[in-house]
């Protein structure tokens, strides 16, 4: 196989990540009201079988969260993953910063997530916090000068 050969494989993107959680259905209720993540219909079926997983997708289903239902990993550092991050527009990343409060999100050492929260990379904005089953979750939105013009507002309205 010549060098060409070897470098023109490429994967597409990531399909799915795999979680474990108590309840499926329980779970994917968090994340649609957390992230907007919805039941992706074409793969429904699946979840029928109880060792099957209920797919979750915030594009229609092109990247997909799938949900398994077992015992989750929690907060072991050096269990499966260690975190998925969901990249977001400044406008998703500064509407989910005004719906912190009614969220109640913790961060993975149990901390409520706050503004105070948020870190700057220089090139691009993030927020970390764990889903109800300990896994690691993170925003992260590039479009850095809106990003933090939006973020000063935020900030200059909860003084």
């Amino acid at each position: 196989m010549t060098t060409h050969q070897l470098n023109s494989f490429r994967v597409l993107q990531i399909d799915h990540v795999e979680l474990f959680v108590p309840d499926r259905h329980e779970a994917a209720g968090w994340y649609q009201r957390i992230l907007g993540l919805d039941v992706v219909p074409a793969y429904q079926d699946w979840a029928a079988d109880p060792g099957g997983p209920l797919m979750i997708s915030s594009d229609g289903g092109s990247t997909k969260l799938a949900l398994f239902e077992g015992q989750p990993q929690e907060s072991r550092p050096t269990a499966g993953f260690h975190r998925v991050a969901f990249r977001v527009s400044a406008d998703a990343f500064t509407e989910f910063l005004r719906r912190l409060g009614d969220m109640q999100l913790k961060e993975s050492g149990g901390s409520p997530v706050t503004l105070d929260s948020v870190v700057d990379h220089e090139k691009a904005y993030s927020i970390y916090f764990c889903d109800p089953y300990g896994h690691h979750l993170e925003l992260t939105a590039y479009e850095y000068e809106a990003t933090r013009a939006a973020l000063l507002e935020i900030r200059k309205q909860a003084r």
